[in-house]
């Protein structure tokens, strides 16, 4: 007997957790570029302040959790990096767009895991769903975004109107 919420999980989540660190190279990669773009913007107009704007260096380390939080707090509810290998970040209840609360905590958690050693990430390999933990605090889950969405027509498919 196939149970249906194990295959409803199994299309959600299927491919998931490698196309994620893939992902998350890709915004690494996007990250330091807006981080290099800054932290030259910032030095040119210390220096033509004479040193005194200088201080806006010290905003460089929020750049990564703006990157994604403004992402996963947005429309596409992925990163550039999770947009691009067909991801997307929904609230694990219904699968709709998480909030700005949730995604707020999602980056929170997600940067404090990776302060603590990422090895915490391995959560990922034991649960049904492939959460890591600041998934499951944040009450978010990453899904294929091909899954979430209905084919159209295929030739054999009938329509279900």
């Amino acid at each position: 007997m196939i149970d249906a919420d194990a295959l409803q999980d199994d299309l959600l989540t299927s491919g998931v957790m490698s196309r994620r660190v893939w992902a998350w190279l890709i915004d690494i990669c996007l990250i330091g570029v807006l981080v290099s773009a800054f932290f030259l913007v910032f030095t040119l107009f210390g220096l033509l302040t004479l040193g005194l704007a200088l201080g806006l260096l010290g905003l460089l380390p929020l750049i990564p959790l703006l990157y994604n939080f403004l992402f996963l707090a947005g429309p596409s509810a992925a990163t550039p990096g999770q947009q691009m290998l067909g991801l997307v970040v929904c609230r694990d209840a219904d699968l709709g767009r998480p909030t700005p609360l949730q995604a707020l905590l999602s980056v929170i958690g997600f940067y404090v895991t990776l302060a603590t050693g990422a090895i915490w990430m391995a959560v990922a390999l034991l649960t049904v769903r492939h959460r890591t933990l600041h998934d499951m605090l944040s009450g978010v889950v990453v899904v294929r975004t091909r899954a979430l969405t209905a084919a159209s027509w295929s030739w054999n498919m009938p329509d279900r109107a």
